[in-house]
């Protein structure tokens, strides 16, 4: 089985009003439909581009109030879902409930269900500046191409969670990322290359590129998009399937052929899942 994804490297400039940002993430959902696209991921912490709109009097939002756009996000992105028949991973948006802060991963099917997972690991940076919370639970996401799972760019440094979705039957993970710098992109890269080869699995990662200058903690982006495979024999070089221009505004898509993922579990030059130690540490599958 296969399924066909695009992945967004989506640019963030200042904006004037909600409108802009839902024509600039239409421009997005347009191309990966032009491209016969079954699943599409944009980046975590890309709705932050609508607290550049200011409040009217010449100050910025703040994280506080990102929230309230949280009902204009669910429509916008349903809508989409269910006009293209696509299943949109859009991102993470900061909702809140029981008046604390969630950096919330959204799963938007073609039949208008809606998925959420919010971030398990909270860096420290959304802790002392932002006040986020860290999520309680984490789910597998039936779709009729398989599992999934949506980890959250920190959360991709965790062996253990990505052990637990592979255990729950997940095969591809979707990792929506955010980070400002070289260093942070190149752990959360290496780690989600390191999570892929331990499980056999995809992963689909991308970041925010571009700026928002009168943002707190988003004036820097350093993102790039990538489908990430298993190092074996028949996945391509490097385990890259496809990735874009570094810090560029564009969409790449691959094909993720699932029957490739189950060849090399039973049969590939190394079977990580298989050989794994369980009379030594944890077996998640129980």
């Amino acid at each position: 089985m296969k399924l066909r994804v695009s992945v967004v490297q989506y640019h963030l400039h200042t904006i004037n009003s909600f409108e802009e940002f839902a024509a600039q993430c239409e421009h997005y959902i347009k191309t990966a439909e032009e491209f016969g696209a079954e699943f599409v991921l944009f980046p975590e912490f890309f709705t932050t581009q609508l607290l550049s709109i200011g409040n009217g009097t010449g100050k910025s939002l703040t994280i506080d109030d990102l929230p309230n756009f949280t009902e204009q996000y669910r429509v916008l992105f349903s809508n989409f879902a269910k006009q293209t028949n696509m299943h949109i991973i859009a991102g993470t948006h900061v909702i809140k409930k029981d008046n604390k802060l969630y950096n919330t991963a959204h799963l938007f099917y073609p039949d208008g269900r809606i998925g959420e997972q919010a971030k398990l690991h909270i860096t420290p940076t959304e802790v002392k500046e932002w006040s986020m919370e860290p999520g309680d639970s984490f789910q597998i996401f039936e779709t009729n191409k398989g599992r999934i799972a949506l980890l959250t760019c920190y959360d991709i440094e965790f062996p253990e969670i990505v052990r637990m979705a592979k255990a729950k039957g997940a095969d591809v993970i979707f990792c929506p990322s955010c980070t400002d710098d070289r260093h942070g992109f190149h752990r959360v890269r290496y780690t989600s290359h390191a999570r892929a080869i331990e499980n056999q699995v995809y992963v689909v990662l991308t970041g925010t590129v571009g700026s928002l200058p009168t943002v707190d903690f988003m004036r820097a982006n350093f993102g790039q998009a990538v489908i990430i495979t298993p190092n074996d024999i028949p996945f391509p070089p490097r385990g890259i399937l496809v990735e874009g221009e570094i810090n560029d505004d564009m969409v790449v898509t691959a094909d993720l052929d699932l029957a490739l993922l189950y060849e090399v579990r039973e049969r590939g030059s190394v079977t990580t899942w298989r050989d794994r130690r369980t009379d030594l540490y944890t077996d998640w599958e129980k």
